[in-house]
């Protein structure tokens, strides 16, 4: 194993290869497994392994090594039985860490049983997290951590300009916690208790979503 993290990626639909694209240009090692040939000689421009197979064929992960991967991303969506089988196929072989999507709430918890350490639903989390940017005046960004906490940017606001985050104590006053920030393209992680605020920088802020919201209406 190298320094790198090694993921292996189950299928390359769009968010297979979404997420296979996204971890090389982050320097992961990285191999695709698909049964489609066309899309394997694409992706294999870009990962750095790309092999046709069957995922669900024992032999084949055998052989192509999957034990040796520190993580596995079911990337199966539509193949409820491929995806389950990978699913305990990779968990037999001792991949650590197993990443599975879901198309429903039944396929969740059949993943969950048979291995899958954290089970994902793409389209409807970018779903709830397009809508609450939609519906709010002023978050920029909104990521649903679970159904009680999120992560925001927000943008600062006119009552904040010229304050610092001491004076505003947003902990105390909002029940957030401010975790960074952003201006252009600088970005400040847990910026100090004396740093003014100005009208178009960005706070990036954890908190519960109840308080995220009243604080959105204020």
């Amino acid at each position: 194993m190298s320094n790198k993290k090694e993921f292996v990626i189950f299928g390359l639909g769009k968010f297979g290869r979404s997420v296979a694209q996204t971890l090389a240009e982050n320097g992961c090692e990285v191999l695709a497994i698909d049964n489609n040939e066309e899309i394997i000689q694409d992706i294999s421009k870009v990962v750095t392994h790309a092999v046709q197979g069957d995922v669900t064929d024992e032999n084949v992960l055998i052989a192509l090594g999957v034990r040796n991967f520190e993580v596995a991303v079911i990337a199966i969506g539509n193949d409820i039985q491929a995806s389950i089988m990978s699913t305990i196929l990779a968990k037999e072989m001792g991949v650590e860490y197993i990443v599975a999507k879901a198309q429903s709430d039944i396929h969740k918890r059949l993943l969950e049983k048979v291995g899958a350490d954290k089970v994902i639903f793409p389209e409807r989390e970018i779903g709830v997290r397009i809508a609450n940017n939609l519906t709010s005046d002023s978050f920029v960004d909104f990521i649903e951590l679970s159904e009680d906490f999120s992560i925001v940017e927000l943008e600062v606001k006119e009552l904040w300009k010229g304050k610092t985050l001491r004076e505003i104590d947003m902990r105390k006053a909002y029940g957030i916690n401010v975790i960074g920030m952003r201006q252009g393209e600088t970005m400040t992680i847990t910026p100090g208790p004396d740093k003014l605020l100005e009208l178009g920088e960005t706070l990036i802020v954890i908190g519960n979503n109840g308080n995220l919201k009243k604080l959105d209406n204020e």
